[in-house]
């Protein structure tokens, strides 16, 4: 069906006219043919919905058009077309209104989400989705983590009206890390699957998608020297000495170490059972399961042991000076007297970086976590000792970690006896023992 003007006029191949159609085609003001079949109802708006595609003009346009038209009938006849007129960004509202994950992780979805895909390919209509979309998305990423038109600009520290200081750089384009690029196909894979089974897509076109490949592990813990000295600067403060190490022999998160509770540790077995996790976002906290979504009983050594039962002792002291209880509830780290309140996690973090930084150490306690599973082991096999920072549970198998917290103890305690810590000595005890 041809729009000459406000009159319409139904066409075949030939140029013939003909009483009924399929669909309709119209002449635009540039010549070109536009052919569109009725779809059904957009399940996403309510309207009337059409497949649409353009025929470039010239003689052979009348043709092209009909072959188009016949196309797009057969694609429905299949249930072979997108069902919807709906946009990525349409798909993702409605894939988070549904989606069932805790509130770090819907965090993190929808700030890549804001960041990365809406302002790249959220005005793109689900149905336009392919291949050749999915690797132009994931090239812009690697290009640029800001999605810079690729201009010359400064970078400033604010956004606000300020004056600019060393901290206002000339833009430096840096590539989205490749684990950030698996984590947005992943959102775009969930979402698209959704669309599949909501019947918005007859088949996910994230099938065509090429991500990148996982990142191999590189963990870069401290060494032995680094790690003596981080120790020696920790123990001023007992309870904080005592979570950095405990972060070092056991792999712990911050987050797992914030949520430990004296109902969760058996001091006369040596051992702790890990089954929740304090997460952060801003100044929301809440308590959930570990990141694994696995209880984990850990086998503590001897030491470890000792230096839990002083710390116990001194909460007890806080508490009776306050005239309260310390109850099988508190948390283990707490600045409440009473253990009522966990650490925040964030402050764990800062307060390492800020002692990192004040002895020249390059390193995070993301990193130091890893410390017991790449300089203690010497040797070990992984799957033997159920590797610290792994996500594996220990469970009962107390000789191997002994063995491995054991050289570990003796490697800390050659440096901290060479850079004259000797007050480490006895917590990491004697090198020959």
């Amino acid at each position: 069906m041809v729009r000459i003007g406000a009159t319409l006029h139904r066409v075949q191949a030939g140029g013939e006219q003909t009483t009924r159609s399929r669909g309709r085609v119209e002449t635009l003001p540039s010549g070109s043919l536009r052919v569109s079949v009725y779809a059904g109802t957009d399940p996403v708006t309510k309207r009337r919905h059409y497949l649409r595609e353009v025929v470039p003009a010239g003689p052979k346009a009348p043709k092209e058009a009909q072959k188009v038209l016949r196309r797009l009938a057969n694609q429905i006849d299949e249930r072979q077309n997108p069902r919807t007129a709906a946009t990525v960004d349409q798909l993702l509202d409605h894939y988070f209104e549904v989606l069932d994950r805790d509130a770090s992780t819907m965090t993190t979805y929808a700030r890549y989400s804001d960041k990365h895909i809406r302002p790249l390919i959220g005005t793109v209509k689900v149905g336009r989705l392919d291949g050749d979309v999915f690797d132009r998305f994931y090239a812009e990423l690697r290009r640029c983590r800001a999605h810079c038109d690729r201009k010359p600009h400064v970078d400033h520290r604010t956004s606000r009206a300020h004056e600019c200081d060393h901290r206002c750089r000339a833009h430096a384009c840096k590539p989205l890390a490749a684990s950030t690029v698996r984590q947005i196909h992943f959102i775009l894979s969930g979402a698209l699957k959704r669309a599949v089974r909501w019947r918005w897509l007859p088949s996910n076109p994230i099938d065509f998608a090429e991500p990148p490949a996982a990142p191999k592990p590189n963990p870069t813990p401290p060494s032995p020297d680094e790690a003596a000295r981080i120790l020696a600067e920790a123990w001023k403060d007992p309870e904080w000495g005592l979570l950095v190490w405990l972060v070092m022999v056991t792999g712990l998160r911050r987050g797992e170490l914030c949520s430990i509770r004296w109902s969760d540790l058996d001091l006369e077995r040596g051992s702790l059972m890990l089954a929740r996790s304090i997460s952060q976002r801003g100044r929301n906290r809440w308590e959930k399961d570990t990141k694994s979504h696995q209880h984990r009983r850990l086998a503590l050594d001897p030491r470890s042991v000792e230096l839990l039962q002083a710390h116990r002792a001194r909460c007890e002291s806080y508490a009776r000076a306050i005239e309260a209880e310390l109850s099988t509830d508190a948390f283990v780290f707490s600045r409440a007297p009473d253990g009522s309140t966990h650490l925040v996690p964030d402050s764990v973090s800062q307060r390492y970086a800020k002692l990192a930084a004040r002895l020249g150490v390059k390193t995070t306690i993301h990193k130091l976590r890893h410390y017991s599973a790449t300089e203690l082991i010497l040797g070990e096999s992984v799957q033997t000792l159920g590797c610290a920072g792994s996500g594996q549970p220990l469970q009962d198998a107390r000789t191997a970690p002994g063995r491995v917290r054991g050289s570990m103890r003796d490697g800390v305690a050659a440096a901290a006896r060479a850079q004259g810590h000797a007050e480490l000595v006895g917590v990491t005890g004697d090198v020959g023992r």
